[in-house]
C-alpha cells in the first residue's frame, strides 16, 4: 500500500514534466505558425487588391477604348446618310479607323437588303482568315440594330481560322428610313494584344471567358499556374463576356512554405523525442483508457442511432444487428446473430422473391440508390424498408460481407400515396370546374343539333302522314338527321371523358388527336367570344402519356389565353398552337395576343391557389405544371414578342419522345 503512493506520486510528477515540455513547444509552434499566417494572409490580401486595381484600370482602358470605336462609327454611320460623296468618305475614314485602332480587323458597309456596298480592307479573304461577307452570327443582330436605330455588338463567334470575334453594328439611317450598317468585326486575341499593355502581362494572364467559363482570347507573357484570378464583365459588348485576369504568385512564397515545413517538422521531431522516453506502462494505461472510451463511444452511438445496421458475412450469415434494426423487426439480438436465410423476418409469401434479393446482394450486385421489400415484425406486422448495401472491410482490407442500412419507410409510403391521391382529386375538381365554366355555351352547342334533330324528325313525320309521299324523298332528312345524332354524340362523348375519374396511366396516344378534340371542346366558346384559333399539327409520333391529363393541360391553356383576350379588339383575337418536333421532344406552345403578365406577378404563377381572377381557384396552372413534369417535361411561360397588339403571352411546354 506504501509502495503504491510513491509510484503514483512518480507517474504524476512524470506526466508533470512531460506535459510542460510539450505545452511550451505547442505555443511556441502556434505562435509561429500563427505569424506566418497572418504574413501569407497579408501578402494575399495586398496582391488581391493590387490585382482588382489593375483589373478595374484595364477594364476602363478597354471601355474607353470601345466606345470610343463606337461613337466613331455611329459618327460615320451619321456621315453616310447625310454627305453626298459617302463612298469617299467611306473609304477615307474607314483607312483612317484601321489603321489608328489595329483592334479592328475590318469594316463592312452593306445596304438596307444585306448586299455589300464596301469594305476595308477588299478581298475575298484576307490573311487572319476572316470572312470579307457579313459573318454568319451578325446576320441576326441586323434587324435588332435597325429596330433600335443603335449600334448593337453581336455574339462571340468562331471564324473558320478558330480565331474568336465580336461585330459591332451600326445603323445608317436616312429620314427615319434604315438606308444601310456599319459593320466593325474585332478578333478578340487582337483586341487584348492592342490594348493590353505589355507591362500588365508580365504580372498577369489575361483572359476573355464566357459565363460557362469558355475562353475566347488569353495574353500573357508568363507560364506557369495562377495563384488567384478576379473577374468583371465586359461592357460593352456584353452577352455575358467577362474579363478574367490571373495573377502568377510571387517568388516569396515558396521560401515562406519551406519555413513552415522546417518549423513543423522541428517540432515533430521535438514531440518524437519527448515520445520515446514515456514509460512503458504509461503506454498501456493509455492503451487500455483509449479502447475502453472507445467501446464507450461505439456502444452510445450504436443505441442512439435510428437507423437499422445488419452485418452478414460472405455466406450470408447475420453477424451483428444494433437496437434499431431490432426495434424495427422486433426481434432480438440472440434471436438474429447467427441466422441463415430464410430471415424470421422475411415474408413467406414472399420468399422466393426475398432469396433473388438476398442473392443479387452476395454477389456484388445491389443497386447503389438502395432498394424497397416488404418486411414482417415479429408480431406479424408488415412494414415497408428502404435498405442500402455496402462493402464491409476489415482492418487488412479483406472483403469480409456486407453492411445494410435500414430505413423504415411505411408512414412515408403511406403519406406519398395520400398526396397522390390528393393531386388526383385536385385534378379532377378542376376538370369538374372547367367543365361547369363551359356548360351554358356546352348546352347551347349541344342545343342546336337536337334542335335539328326534332325539326327533321317532324318532317318526316309530316311526309309520312301525306296518302302520296316518296320514300325516296325521306332519306335526305334522315341522313341529315343521323349526321346531327353523330355532332351531338360526339359532344356528350367529350364530356364525358372529360369528367371521367381515372388513374394516371401513361400509354401510346396521338397528340394531334388530343388537340382535334381540346380544339373541339372550346369551338362554340370561340365563336362566342370572337377568337380565331389558329393550329397545324404536323405528322408526329406517337408519345407516352396520359391522354386525359395532356386534354386538362391544352383546354386549361388555350381557356387562359382566350380569356385573356377579353380586352383585344376582335379583329386581333387570335390564339395559336404550335407544335414543334425536336430530336428528343415534342415543343408546344399556345401564343395569344391579350394583356400579358405582369412581370411582379410572372414568379408566382405557377405556385398553388395564386390568381389573379375575381373567382378563380387559383389551381389550373399548378396542375398543369404538375402534369407536365410528371411526364417528365417542362411548362414555362414567355411575352410573346410577335404580338400584333404589343402584348401577349406565350405557354410552352415539352414532352420527351420516349419509345411508347
Amino acid at each position: 500500500m506504501h509502495e503504491t503512493r510513491p509510484i503514483a506520486s512518480n507517474a504524476r510528477r512524470m506526466r508533470l514534466l512531460l506535459v510542460l515540455p510539450k505545452l511550451g513547444i505547442v505555443l511556441l509552434l502556434a505562435a509561429l505558425l500563427s505569424l506566418l499566417w497572418l504574413l501569407q494572409h497579408n501578402e494575399t490580401e495586398e496582391e488581391r487588391s493590387a490585382l482588382i486595381k489593375d483589373v478595374l484600370w484595364l477594364e476602363q482602358n478597354l471601355r474607353f477604348h470601345l466606345n470610343g470605336n463606337e461613337e466613331q462609327l455611329q459618327q460615320l454611320a451619321v456621315d453616310l446618310a447625310t454627305q453626298p460623296d459617302a463612298t469617299g468618305i467611306f473609304r477615307t475614314r474607314a483607312a483612317h479607323m484601321l489603321k489608328t485602332r489595329p483592334e479592328i480587323a475590318q469594316l463592312l458597309w452593306l445596304d438596307a437588303n444585306r448586299q455589300s456596298i464596301d469594305e476595308l480592307p477588299s478581298g475575298s479573304r484576307p490573311a487572319d482568315g476572316i470572312e470579307s461577307a457579313i459573318p454568319p452570327i451578325a446576320g441576326k443582330y441586323f434587324e435588332i440594330a435597325g429596330r433600335l436605330g443603335k449600334p448593337v455588338y453581336s455574339d462571340p463567334y468562331f471564324a473558320t481560322s478558330g480565331r474568336a470575334h465580336i461585330t459591332l453594328l451600326a445603323p445608317v439611317v436616312s429620314e427615319r428610313r434604315l438606308t444601310g450598317m456599319l459593320i466593325a468585326i474585332y478578333p478578340l486575341d487582337s483586341l487584348l494584344g492592342n490594348l493590353v499593355p505589355w507591362w500588365f502581362t508580365e504580372k498577369y494572364r489575361v483572359a476573355i471567358v464566357d459565363d460557362n467559363d469558355i475562353q475566347f482570347a488569353t495574353k500573357t507573357h508568363i507560364e506557369g499556374s495562377t495563384s488567384q484570378s478576379y473577374q468583371i464583365p465586359l461592357e460593352p459588348p456584353g452577352y455575358g463576356l467577362k474579363l478574367k485576369v490571373s495573377s502568377y504568385p510571387s517568388p516569396g512564397n515558396s521560401l515562406q512554405r519551406l519555413l513552415t515545413v522546417a518549423i513543423v517538422v522541428l517540432g515533430a521531431g521535438v514531440f518524437w523525442s519527448l515520445w520515446i522516453v514515456r514509460d512503458l506502462m504509461r503506454k498501456r494505461t493509455l492503451a487500455e483508457e483509449a479502447l475502453r472510451a472507445e467501446h464507450a463511444f461505439r456502444t452510445a452511438m450504436e443505441d442512439s442511432l435510428t437507423v437499422g445496421m445488419r452485418a452478414r458475412d460472405l455466406e450470408g450469415r447475420i453477424t451483428y444487428v444494433n437496437p434499431a434494426f431490432c426495434k424495427m423487426t422486433g426481434f432480438s439480438s440472440d434471436e438474429l446473430v447467427g441466422r441463415t436465410p430464410p430471415m424470421p423476418y422475411w415474408v413467406p409469401e414472399e420468399i422466393e422473391e426475398t432469396f433473388a434479393i438476398h442473392r443479387t446482394v452476395l454477389a456484388g450486385k445491389a443497386p447503389p440508390d438502395g432498394f424497397e421489400i416488404t418486411f414482417r415484425r415479429k408480431n406479424g406486422e408488415r412494414f415497408q424498408a428502404l435498405i442500402y448495401e455496402a462493402r464491409l472491410i476489415d482492418g487488412n482490407g479483406q472483403h469480409t460481407g456486407w453492411m445494410a442500412s435500414m430505413l423504415d419507410i411505411t408512414e412515408r409510403k403511406a403519406a406519398e400515396e395520400l398526396a397522390r391521391q390528393q393531386q388526383e382529386q385536385l385534378q379532377f375538381t378542376a376538370r369538374l370546374v372547367t367543365m361547369g365554366e363551359m356548360a351554358s355555351t356546352l348546352a347551347h352547342e349541344l342545343n342546336q343539333p337536337l334542335a335539328a334533330i326534332a325539326s327533321y324528325n317532324t318532317g318526316c313525320l309530316n311526309l309520312l302522314a301525306r296518302p302520296d309521299y316518296d320514300p325516296a324523298s325521306i332519306r335526305p332528312a334522315l341522313e341529315k338527321l343521323g349526321v346531327q345524332a353523330q355532332r351531338a354524340g360526339r359532344i356528350i362523348r367529350r364530356v364525358h371523358d372529360f369528367v371521367r375519374k381515372s388513374e394516371p396511366k401513361r400509354a401510346p396516344c396521338a397528340l394531334g388527336e388530343i388537340i382535334e378534340d381540346c380544339l373541339g371542346f372550346v369551338e362554340a366558346d370561340a365563336r362566342k367570344n370572337q377568337v380565331r384559333i389558329e393550329c397545324t399539327i404536323p405528322e408526329l409520333p406517337p408519345i407516352a402519356a396520359d391522354r386525359l391529363m395532356l386534354e386538362q393541360v391544352l383546354l386549361n391553356l388555350i381557356r387562359n389565353g382566350m380569356e385573356a383576350m377579353a380586352g383585344t379588339p376582335e379583329k386581333e383575337r387570335l390564339l395559336k398552337v404550335d407544335i414543334a418536333l425536336g430530336e428528343s421532344e415534342l415543343r408546344i406552345s399556345v401564343s395569344d395576343q391579350g394583356c400579358g403578365i405582369d412581370p411582379e406577378i410572372r414568379d408566382k404563377l405557377f405556385s398553388a391557389f395564386f390568381t389573379t381572377k375575381p373567382d378563380g381557384m387559383g389551381v389550373g396552372l399548378s396542375i398543369c405544371r404538375s402534369i407536365i413534369e410528371f411526364h417528365r417535361g417542362r411548362l414555362w411561360a414567355e411575352d410573346n414578342l410577335r404580338s400584333t397588339s404589343g402584348n401577349g403571352t406565350i405557354f410552352i411546354f415539352t414532352l420527351p419522345l420516349e419509345a411508347a
